[in-house]
């Protein structure tokens, strides 16, 4: 249903009464338009075109009963007066307080009870700040953490749980730090490691019992190396390993006297 024909119903479902409301005069000067540009509708959309036309009242309503208003406003108030939302009872506003504010009070929300909250504050924060959100509950969080900590700072998160967190980890750790993950329990992992590998050092996942470590071995690892794996029980792998010894031997032939 379309936003302008539907009715305006508050918060509470009932209807708006333009009559009643504290900014009566505004509607004559197209400070406001019901179901359009409402602070006291039900839809967000048109708490935010109220405030986006009004932005100075945004501070008259970060003390709201209903959230979408306190959120809403916080987009648009004094920032002298956000802090206290810090502390609201809902995550959205909490939330859009603390991204406009400098970024020393997000270190008050790396534990907020709400995922959501923590997972974005991972974003405003970096290294040193970030660090203790490395041992964060949730898995989505740590994935974050992942993606952001310098990867000096990833040692603690090398044998995390959550493989996935651990394949991010694996990415972006220094490379004298890869063959400590080279026998992860999760081949999804072990497979971003070999990636990395260098020739000579891949050569030592020749063994790995997931096919696709095997097969990257076969493909990039110093062709010396590669005679067990002519062999492997995998057809892909014996192919490849079979072709690049097969190149080396016609190249050594061919430069025989």
């Amino acid at each position: 249903m379309s936003e302008d024909i539907d009715e305006a119903l508050d918060w509470q479902g009932q209807q708006v009464d333009c009559a009643a409301c504290a900014h009566l005069t505004l509607n004559g000067t197209g400070g406001c338009r019901i179901r359009h540009a409402c602070v006291n509708d039900r839809y967000a959309r048109r708490i935010d075109r109220f405030f986006n036309w009004n932005p100075g009242l945004a501070d008259l309503y970060l003390g709201h009963p209903h959230f979408e208003v306190r959120a809403i406003a916080a987009k648009f108030a004094n920032l002298f007066l956000l802090p206290p939302l810090l502390g609201d009872a809902d995550e959205t506003v909490r939330w859009n307080a603390v991204r406009r504010l400098p970024r020393r009070y997000a270190l008050q929300l790396r534990g907020d009870p709400h995922r959501e909250v923590r997972m974005r504050v991972a974003t405003l924060i970096d290294d040193d700040e970030l660090l203790p959100m490395a041992s964060d509950q949730d898995y989505y969080v740590r994935l974050v953490v992942a993606r952001r900590l310098a990867p000096l700072l990833l040692g603690r998160m090398v044998n995390d749980e959550e493989a996935e967190v651990r394949r991010v980890v694996a990415r972006r750790i220094p490379d004298e730090w890869l063959l400590g993950m080279s026998r992860d329990r999760d081949a999804a992992v072990r497979l971003e490691v070999a990636q990395r590998l260098s020739p000579d050092r891949l050569v030592l996942m020749r063994r790995d019992p997931d096919w696709r470590i095997r097969y990257e071995v076969a493909s990039r690892a110093t062709v010396g190396e590669l005679v067990g794996l002519a062999e492997d029980q995998d057809a892909l792998v014996r192919e490849v390993a079979r072709s690049r010894v097969a190149v080396r031997l016609e190249r050594e032939t061919g430069a025989s006297p």
